[in-house]
């Protein structure tokens, strides 16, 4: 061994010992013998395909929108691996979703200055037909009433109008917390405030119309009335992201803007320094077109008709690449699906995967998948779903069902050490009211478990940004996660018994959160804390079979 190899070896040895995690990771404490569990350690963390899988996913095919090419062309790449790994897997349509083609589009300011804007079309934009537009910008006023906007109108005609909110910063809050005096800390907040209440939802400065998500129902009344354009823009709090939406309109595209960009626009019109813009923008609004859920399945061999159902959405916004949303949840349960076939081929119950789409619209591919299989209802021993971020994941919970608590409890006693003291296990719990596909089906009474990530910044940073790539994933994290859903989906398919549907009593929880907020009532100017459920959430309205607005 010469000198550097020895040093090397030094070196890593230090960082073993000084990182526990590494440790572990490379030689795991099992609590029992059971040789499957072991096989799904070594071929999760030391024969891991997650980074490969999220080239392609991430890079080479890109975001997932629903009702486009790119996303179907998705679903065929999904199916082709499945079925290279063996698994039978298929594309099954549940409706039509509006769609639309993005080609490329540019932004520059040319007067009173020239600059590149940092700008993107929304979703299901209009372009500009082949051709440069060049426009003039006007501002959204304050209006007293829907009769003061309609006589506006006119004003608007052939202008790109800004309707969303001037930032006061677009420094990250972490900034101002660092270095902000109190007294400019405190004068930006109440500017904050005020323009919250000023251009907020769903009384756009006295419109009567909501922005919604990228221009919304008021976004409809501009494109009537013949506006050029309309700009938007939607800060997140972190350095240069911003999320991207869509829109509804038909004639006028909808931008948007960075929040340094927006607010360079919004102060030259503001300032009477007549901005013009020139908008080439490449892109084609089709009919509705078929949108599927990706199904793969590994049978089950003593109860086929049981189901352990590993769930993530496979849809993204197009803004970015949708790597942590719900990228990376998707590639833990296809990771997870690869692992199980080669380990545990034949399994008691069927192990199941829905690569749901529409989720960002309303959970509309899982709430399809569940009315069109009351069989698949009828035989969930449990759902295992991930959708949010990159983290490894630290949180489970039965979501209100005391079988579950009980089945969960004997699952982790089982994972070697390492995923036992990562894992917060957080009881019996209670449910959600929506947020993701899991609802879909807990809220039908059947056993849900959902796999809560690490935060890694995902709300202020990737979550429906511009900024959700491949180099915002943590592979190491990604690698844990579909060996703790394989290690899960085995457990819940070994299962002895069947999970019960008993729920919690909702009405007790309530009463005792009641009592719990009686005797520590919220600091001023804290934020109220929104009452505990007391009835188990209903499912709502059946799933749309064709796009339904979003106003």
């Amino acid at each position: 061994m010469n000198l550097r190899t020895t040093l090397v070896a030094c070196v890593a040895l230090t960082l073993a010992f000084a990182n526990p995690a590494i440790a572990q990771q490379s030689a795991p404490t099992f609590p029992t013998d059971d040789a499957v569990l072991r096989r799904i350690w070594a071929i999760g963390m030391d024969s891991s395909r997650v980074e490969q899988l999220a080239g392609t996913l991430f890079d080479s095919i890109g975001p997932r929108l629903t009702g486009t090419a790119i996303q179907r062309n998705a679903q065929d790449w999904l199916v082709s691996m499945y079925t290279r790994w063996g698994i039978d897997a298929k594309k099954e349509q549940f409706g039509t979703w509006r769609g639309w083609r993005r080609g490329p589009s540019h932004v520059d300011l040319i007067s009173p200055r020239v600059r590149t804007l940092e700008a993107t079309m929304v979703a299901f934009s209009p372009g500009t037909k082949g051709a440069p537009l060049v426009a003039g910008t006007i501002i959204l006023p304050h209006f007293e009433d829907s009769t003061a906007f309609v006589r506006w109108l006119p004003q608007a005609r052939g202008k790109l109008v800004l309707i969303s909110a001037p930032p006061a910063t677009c420094r990250p809050t972490s900034d101002w917390t660092q270095f902000g005096t109190p007294e400019s800390r405190a004068r930006l907040d109440s500017v904050r405030a005020e323009r919250t209440r000023e251009w907020g939802n769903p009384n756009v400065r006295g419109t009567g119309y909501s922005a919604a998500l990228g221009g919304g129902a008021l976004g409809l009344r501009l494109d009537k009335a013949g506006v050029a354009g309309v700009l938007t823009s939607r800060p997140k709090d972190a350095l240069g992201t911003r999320e991207i939406f869509e829109t509804y309109n038909t004639r006028s595209p909808t931008l948007s803007l960075s929040c340094e960009d927006y607010g360079l626009v919004f102060r030259l019109t503001e300032r009477g320094n007549n901005p013009r813009l020139r908008l080439d923008l490449d892109s084609r609004l089709l009919p509705e077109q078929p949108v599927f859920n990706t199904i793969a399945t590994i049978p089950g061999t003593e109860k086929p008709d049981e189901y352990i159902l590993l769930s993530a959405h496979f849809d993204s916004w197009d803004g970015s690449s949708g790597a942590t949303d719900n990228g990376t949840g998707t590639l833990t349960m296809m990771e997870a699906m690869r692992i199980l076939k080669q380990v545990y081929p034949r399994p008691k119950r069927t192990i199941r995967v829905g690569h749901w789409v529409a989720e960002e619209n309303g959970l509309v591919g899982s709430k399809a998948y569940r009315e069109d299989h009351p069989e698949v209802v009828a035989g969930l021993q449990a759902v295992f779903n991930n959708d949010n971020g990159t983290g490894r994941i630290v949180r489970l919970g039965a979501t209100g069902f005391p079988n579950g608590d009980v089945h969960a409890r004997q699952w982790l006693a089982k994972l070697p050490d390492v995923f036992r003291n990562q894992i917060n296990y957080i009881g019996v719990g209670v449910p959600g009211t929506g947020g993701s596909d899991d609802f879909s089906f807990y809220c039908a009474g059947t056993p849900s478990f959902g796999l809560g990530s690490l935060n890694w910044n995902y709300g202020t940073e990737t979550w429906h940004t511009d900024r959700d790539t491949y180099d915002k994933v943590v592979f190491e994290d990604l690698k844990m996660n579909a060996t703790i859903a394989a290690m899960f989906a085995y457990l819940a398919s070994e299962d002895p018994e069947k999970i019960s549907r008993e729920r919690v009593d909702l009405s007790v929880v309530a009463d005792s959160i009641d009592r719990a907020n009686a005797a520590n009532p919220p600091a001023p100017g804290s934020p109220v804390r929104p009452p505990p459920l007391r009835a188990w959430p209903s499912c709502g309205l059946e799933a749309p079979r064709k796009t339904r607005p979003r106003l």
